[in-house]
């Protein structure tokens, strides 16, 4: 039998990153692989990360390349795994999902020795690429177009050797001329055979280069070359005009540039003042940055240190190679240079983060080592020694929060809570840190003020329907209504045409700019031009629950009488129809006008005999039933949503759903047909002891779910999937969504009574269902080993 598996929490590591433009010509993006789960991640207009699309391909990510065919404005993505095949993936924009476009098999599953996947490397352009194991096989590929101009792969051409195993590959930038890739190799068939371990103490490293031969279809052995013995890692040098060409060979302790038919070219790297003599200097990352007069490379030791190295050259032949010690950072599994001068480090431990380039590394007083000042001794040669600092020529912008490794976990209720919490040892070294974790979405609060006397509802307004930020919060209390002004700071103000000596039902900015705010005696149309018009109740009845939308109007009176107002091209309310509903309303509520359409199709009206209806509001049958369901508890409040059905990712607006919050604590999650207006496909879900009270809010500028009851719960649409997580916040009463300039926040008051400012957190959390530091995280002095339960009396 064999079994998928999913994880409450994605994956937090990150095993290797890429760049490119992957969903358009000038898009700055990167493609990471967290074990299982490849992502694609764009930094935003702020520079905070977001992730645009995350997809489990169940299965072992081993390595990760981008290539670009001649011609072509977008990046495909190679993928080497564990499944025994090469797969080359496209990002479909409108479908916001990975399409894999070529899927070739070529050896046996599981992350074997001899079954290619470790390394992958492709031709700068884009002819040819390979995939390499640890030891034996290596396979290219032909990448080509066919008469569509849709992408082809050939059949793999061979490139084995026995008895050899690899090091690192890469792919040689040659222009035009025949593809060459190089590795650095070591042969062990001598060792293999000698018990004594002499021909193992004598293995050589080289440095090797294999050329596709595009004319004859076939790889040769083109030149081979010993190196040194600490050689670890290749760095591919720009050619064909925009450099020398060849690679860069980090070593233990050096730099060294390489290629066929030149000298030699070797720098010392740079070393801490306070490091060992015994202990070298390994270089674990890098990133190159790539322009027609300008180049140079990011190298990372495994310290954190970061250093820049450039190449003087003149034609194919390079005269200097210095390396400069640049700023500290992390160690990182990988690094990618972003043309809008943004860095992006994937940390080996700790929280992954996005630093902004302020400098260049020009300093005349950062240590420098050069191949020309390269002095050699009866020792060796002399090291050149510098002393970390603090970031300099990087600033930190934004971070993905990582809990990678993970050294032990605890599960306690230390804080008395409705479930319990998680207590784990994360990180290495200096960034272990004991993090407290909670089931749902990060939330900070940015402010608490107390109110005079306990609060009934809590709305936002814009001051006008352009505007992309909201101009006023309005509290109503139980006979009075406060208006908040939004602007430098939040301060009341008595101009807002609001009527303050009663408790307000319901507010809407109207098509037309103008404001309506319902009280249980009518309703307050405040004009534009900020001329009043009113219109009563009729009777000594009252308004108890109303509900609206840009254009449209419902309230229910005492008793269960529905009144129907629609705008005219004039901006006045109509009264256009009544309907008695024989029962008290429960609760209203009416979907949004979509752009192109002039009403909204449909009314969900809940009554307190357990039942849900749906009416028409279509010329000439406003308030006529079209659907019923019973359900089986009162509904306490309704929300209706246009948006993506879950079992159809990426197909547009799929559907309307209708959202109702019953006394017993359960949310129900009903499809209504846009036509007819039917109900079907009911789920439901239990969130706490109190009844949901629904809300609408926005996230990712699409109208989401805000569910209050023993704790608060958001429903929003993630890549094509409606996802319906809990919040890490106490519970609250009401709440309204605010957009502010810093990003999504909202207001929201409580009974205590207090008003609370409150914001979510970095939008790349959101896939979290266990969110780290939530409630805190704490330093630690040294690295833990383990933790130990402990009982207190």
């Amino acid at each position: 039998m064999f079994l998928y598996n999913l994880t409450l929490s994605r994956p937090s590591g990150i095993q290797c990153a890429i760049y490119g433009n992957f969903s358009a010509p000038k898009a700055q993006e990167v493609v990471v692989s967290r074990g299982r789960i490849l992502e694609l991640i764009r930094p935003g207009d702020n520079g905070r990360l977001q992730i645009i699309l995350s997809t489990d391909v169940f299965g072992c990510i081993r390595s990760l390349a981008t290539f670009r065919l001649t011609g072509a404005q977008r990046d495909y993505i190679i993928v080497g795994s564990d499944s025994g095949r090469i797969v080359i993936l496209d990002y479909n924009k409108d479908k916001n999902q990975f399409v894999k476009v070529h899927q070739e098999t070529f050896g046996r599953s599981g992350c074997r020795r001899i079954v290619p996947g470790q390394y992958v490397a492709a031709d700068p352009k884009g002819r040819a690429c390979i995939i390499g194991a640890a030891e034996k096989q290596k396979f290219v590929y032909v990448l080509n177009r066919d008469s569509a101009a849709n992408l082809t792969i050939s059949s793999p051409l061979e490139a084995h050797k026995s008895h050899n195993i690899v090091f690192s590959m890469c792919a040689l930038d040659c222009g035009f001329d025949n593809p060459i890739f190089a590795a650095i190799e070591l042969d062990y068939s001598d060792a293999d055979q000698d018990p004594s371990g002499d021909a193992a103490a004598a293995a050589q490293k080289h440095l090797t280069y294999y050329e596709l031969d595009l004319g004859l279809n076939h790889v040769l052995r083109k030149w081979s070359d010993p190196v040194d013995n600490g050689a670890n890692l290749l760095i591919p040098v720009p050619g064909s005009g925009d450099g020398p060409g060849g690679v860069l060979l980090c070593a233990e302790n050096f730099l060294i540039y390489r290629h066929q038919g030149h000298e030699e070219v070797r720098a010392v790297l740079p070393r801490r003042e306070d490091l060992s003599g015994d202990r070298g200097v390994l270089i674990v990352s890098y990133a190159s940055h790539k322009k027609k007069a300008y180049s140079f490379f990011l190298l990372q030791s495994e310290y954190g240190d970061i250093y820049k190295a450039t190449l003087t050259y003149e034609g194919e032949t390079v005269s200097e190679l210095k390396v400069k010690y640049f700023d500290t950072l992390p160690p990182c599994i990988s690094l990618a240079v972003l043309k809008t001068g943004f860095l992006f480090a994937a940390s080996e431990t700790g929280n992954h983060a996005l630093y902004q380039f302020v400098g260049t590394g020009e300093d005349e007083d950062d240590v420098e080592s050069s191949s020309a000042t390269l002095v050699q001794t009866e020792d060796g040669y002399t090291p050149v020694f510098f002393t970390p600092r603090p970031l300099r020529n990087l600033v930190l912008v934004d971070e993905m929060p990582s809990l990678m490794p993970l050294i032990d976990m605890k599960v306690a209720n230390l804080l008395d809570e409705e479930i319990p919490q998680i207590y784990a040892l994360t990180g290495r070294g200096p960034r272990s840190a004991l993090a407290v974790l909670r089931p749902g979405l990060a939330v900070s609060e940015l402010a608490v003020s107390p109110l005079p006397g306990a609060p009934t509802a809590v709305f936002t307004l814009r001051a006008h329907p352009g505007d992309e930020q909201d101009g006023y919060i309005v509290v109503s209390f139980t006979n009075a209504t406060l208006v908040f002004e939004i602007g430098e700071e939040v301060k009341e103000t008595s101009q807002s045409g609001f009527l303050a000596t009663v408790a307000t039902i319901h507010t809407q900015l109207l098509e037309d700019g103008s404001i309506l705010q319902v009280h249980a005696g009518g309703l307050r149309h405040i004009r534009t031009d900020r001329r009043i018009n009113e219109w009563r109740a009729p009777g000594r009845r009252s308004i108890t629950k109303a509900a609206t939308n840009s254009r449209q109007v419902i309230i229910a009176l005492q008793g269960g009488e529905l009144i129907y107002f629609e705008m005219d091209h004039m901006g006045q309310l109509l009264e256009l129809a009544k309907r008695d509903m024989d029962g008290d309303v429960s609760c209203l509520d009416i979907a949004p006008v979509l752009q192109g359409q002039l009403r909204c199709k449909f009314l969900a009206v809940g009554g307190y005999d357990s039942t849900v209806r749906m009416l028409s509001l279509e010329d000439g049958t406003q308030l006529r039933p079209v659907a019923t369901q019973a359900v089986n508890s009162v509904p306490e409040s309704l929300l209706m949503l246009h948006g993506q059905a879950a079992e159809e990712p990426g197909s547009g607006d799929a559907g309307l759903f209708l959202h109702v919050g019953l006394a017993n604590g359960v949310l129900q999650r009903t499809e209504v047909d846009r036509i007819t207006g039917k109900l079907s496909d009911t789920r439901q879900r239990f969130l706490g002891t109190r009844a949901p009270r629904l809300t609408a809010v926005y996230i990712r500028g699409g109208r989401s779910l805000l569910a209050l009851s023993s704790r608060p719960w958001l429903g929003y649409a993630d890549m094509g999937k409606w996802q319906f997580m809990p919040l890490s916040y106490e519970a609250l009463d009401h709440a309204a969504v605010s957009t502010w300039p810093d990003g999504l926040t909202w207001s929201a008051s409580l009974a205590c009574p207090t008003a609370q400012c409150l914001q979510l957190k970095s939008a790349a959390q959101w896939d979290c269902w266990y969110t780290a530091a939530v409630l805190e995280t704490v330093k630690l002095a040294v690295e833990p080993v383990c933790m130990a339960d402990c009982l207190c009396t």
